[in-house]
């Protein structure tokens, strides 16, 4: 069993390049996984890649769908 590493808030945002803010409006719609310890949330590697996995553009009518 492989043990998760876990990121701050801000590590994962710096990360990703989106605001803390943006994390944790993630994380409080119940999008990202989290967990709240001590001083902060705190969020595994592999939960973070569940997310990415949900998020991903799948290259099917996405945001120019219906254009001509």
């Amino acid at each position: 069993m492989t043990r998760d590493q876990y990121q701050t808030v801000r590590e994962l945002a710096e990360r990703v390049k989106v605001s803390e803010a943006t994390v944790r409006l993630w994380i409080r719609n119940g999008e990202l996984r989290a967990i709240d310890i001590g001083k902060g949330w705190r969020i595994a590697d592999s939960d973070f890649d569940a997310f990415l996995d949900r998020h991903a553009n799948t290259g099917r009518g996405h945001a120019s769908e219906g254009r001509n």
